[in-house]
């Protein structure tokens, strides 16, 4: 018997349909628990297929109970990448501190995951891809709201009603701006710019990360495992965001080019590595703060809804919370009711971790040459402590019981 076969009995005759937009984390998770409350649920994602590869992520505090509930902790436990060193440098190359990373980042140490993004998106997809339908390779156009439900035309031209519609298609979710207008009236710019790529592990890094500091610049060598490449990232502080600049890989390249011009350590060649990686992302460090999550029919989740940057270290623990939240809250009640549940039961949580922004990785890329040695010394000191416990936002909302008496 399958989970959805258990809640048949709580289904309407009809059972409700949805759509969701995004199969990265919040939306397959999401998925999951509809599925499980009797929903007919559609994920369209403009990819081709699943994103492999990408940055580890943290699975912290609330989020695990959340991947416990839904069967795939062991999984991710298998993957868990188990960084064991971060060293930071100073502008020379000279090491400032060597420290465990969940010293740094406020985690829990035993009790924490880290994986690849890629295997968390594929345990989720794993999770429900039998129960769910999958359609890769498109994306919404346009989704019109009316009495009868959320009528949605696709990329590819196909048209469908559905009762129900999610945006889980991430930090520039064009849900979101079909929904409540442009991005910039939500976009919370943090004061950074950054990129991502792989280059040949040529230091033999293993389970770590050597990060080099100067006053308003980062670059950094991230090791997961001890394999022939290591992610690379780099981060620079810019008081305004540049206008236009990170949509086109020429000036992204050029940006960061001109911004680590004369840097030590081996940021020569990660630029080098940068002019030609075909695997880069750039991006600004931001938010997004929305004063409400839905309107009508249509609800978002995950960073589409209130991405908190990845100098809270929260982002995917909250699209999982958020998705867990979001279908058991719609599990016995209507749109209406279920999405006032949704933000009622959730909120608090989602402003206490975006509101950890200064108090963890913030921390890392300081802009002036006089909060850097405040910074180092915290760090020698912080070097010289036990790992303490997780902290205490990650873990400060007690998971619902949501599911149907039987």
């Amino acid at each position: 018997m399958t989970p959805t076969d258990r809640f048949a009995g709580h289904r309407t005759q009809r059972r409700r349909t949805v759509l969701i937009s995004g199969a990265s984390i919040a939306g397959p998770a999401l998925a999951y628990w509809l599925n499980r409350y009797g929903y007919a649920v559609t994920v369209v994602e403009k990819a081709h297929a699943l994103r492999g590869g990408g940055y580890p992520v943290d699975v912290r505090g609330t989020a695990l109970e959340v991947v416990r509930r839904m069967g795939i902790w062991p999984r991710l436990r298998d993957a868990h990448v188990d960084t064991r060193r971060f060293t930071f440098l100073d502008e020379t190359g000279g090491t400032v501190a060597s420290i465990a990373p969940h010293t740094v980042a406020g985690g829990d140490e035993g009790s924490d995951l880290e994986v690849r993004r890629g295997d968390l998106t594929d345990a989720l997809y794993t999770a429900v891809r039998d129960d769910v339908e999958f359609l890769f390779d498109d994306s919404v156009d346009s989704a019109d709201q009316s009495g009868r439900g959320v009528d949605v035309t696709f990329r590819g031209g196909s048209r469908r009603t559905f009762d129900l519609a999610f945006g889980a298609d991430g930090l520039h979710s064009h849900t979101r701006e079909l929904l409540f207008g442009p991005e910039a009236r939500f976009h919370r710019y943090l004061g950074y710019c950054f990129a991502g790529f792989t280059l040949p592990n040529h230091l033999g890094l293993s389970h770590e990360v050597m990060m080099w500091n100067a006053p308003g610049r980062a670059a950094a060598l991230y090791a997961v495992g001890d394999g022939d490449h290591v992610h690379a990232f780099l981060n620079v502080a810019h008081p305004q965001p540049p206008p236009g600049a990170l949509r086109d890989p020429g000036a992204q390249r050029e940006l960061f080019a001109t911004a680590f011009a004369g840097a030590g350590w081996e940021v020569p060649g990660m630029i080098a590595a940068l002019r030609d990686a075909d695997d880069l992302f750039a991006d600004v460090v931001s938010q997004i703060r929305l004063p409400r999550w839905s309107s009508g029919r249509i609800a978002l989740v995950g960073d589409a809804a209130y991405a908190p940057s990845f100098l809270t270290g929260q982002g995917s623990s909250l699209a999982l919370v958020g998705a867990y939240m979001l279908a058991g809250s719609l599990a016995r009640r209507d749109a209406a009711e279920g999405f006032a549940a949704y933000e009622h039961g959730t909120r608090g949580f989602v402003t206490l971790n975006q509101d950890q922004i200064g108090q963890g990785d913030a921390a890392l890329f300081p802009t002036t040459a006089r909060a850097l040695e405040r910074r180092n010394d915290m760090l020698r000191r912080l070097g010289a402590l036990p790992s303490g416990a997780g902290r205490p936002a990650h873990s400060a909302l007690t998971l619902p019981d949501f599911t149907p008496d039987r």
